[in-house]
């Protein structure tokens, strides 16, 4: 029987960095969001746990080679020993002691590799949208994930609407397909082409059109 992948959320950096406490505490590394809210609390007041607070919120991803998902190691200069790189200091489940008789692996999975903290993968890329409510003439530019569907767009633009799933969501005269991205709606992303050719990257944002749906109105209808 084959395992099936466990389809993660997608986080955009700028949802990681909110969590930037003690008490929520959330990295990014290797693509993927961890919140370590939990370790600091079992390390509290260890120096181990400093370096993981003072980059609460932010990418780690510097701390760890790409090959192997661990943290990166270097020769040390005088003792020719190989050894984990941690400029900011110690971290939890990272030793510095020399291997000796005395030695022992680590018992359990060091927690960059425990699944229990990961809440899901970073972005690869956010992209600006335009949404424009055709009902109201408001509209409104956020940002979304490159992997996000329409139905998460619609999640995120309930902030400003909490009635967008009224609407009919068209980009320029076709309907959107809620269920795929941006991309799977042939609505591409131009930023790099702009800056090819020297335009500002917010020469032109993609514009997506809300219509009213009146649900109601159609129910009535059938009635009679």
């Amino acid at each position: 029987m084959e395992k099936q992948t466990r389809k993660w959320p997608i986080f955009a950096p700028f949802e990681v960095v909110i969590h930037n406490t003690p008490s929520d505490c959330w990295v990014s590394f290797l693509g993927k969001v961890f919140d370590i809210s939990e370790l600091i609390k079992q390390y509290n007041g260890q120096r181990c746990i400093k370096p993981l607070l003072a980059m609460a919120g932010k990418d780690i991803g510097h701390w760890f080679d790409p090959k192997t998902g661990d943290i990166q190691h270097y020769i040390h200069p005088e003792t020719g020993v190989r050894v984990p790189y941690c400029p900011h200091g110690p971290l939890p489940d990272v030793s510095f002691i020399v291997p000796a008789t005395s030695w022992r692996p680590l018992e359990k999975l060091p927690w960059w590799k425990d699944e229990k903290y990961q809440v899901g993968l970073l972005s690869k890329r956010v992209r600006p949208l335009r949404i424009i409510n055709m009902l109201t003439l408001s509209e409104v530019t956020i940002n979304v994930c490159c992997e996000d569907t329409f139905h998460r767009i619609m999640e995120r633009y309930q902030l400003f609407n909490s009635d967008a799933d009224s609407y009919v969501w068209r980009y320029i005269d076709k309907n959107i397909d809620m269920s795929k991205t941006l991309d799977e709606n042939n609505i591409p992303d131009e930023r790099d082409i702009f800056t090819e050719v020297g335009l500002p990257q917010n020469f032109y944002v993609p514009s997506i059109f809300l219509y009213y749906s009146d649900d109601l109105k159609w129910a009535m209808l059938d009635d009679d």
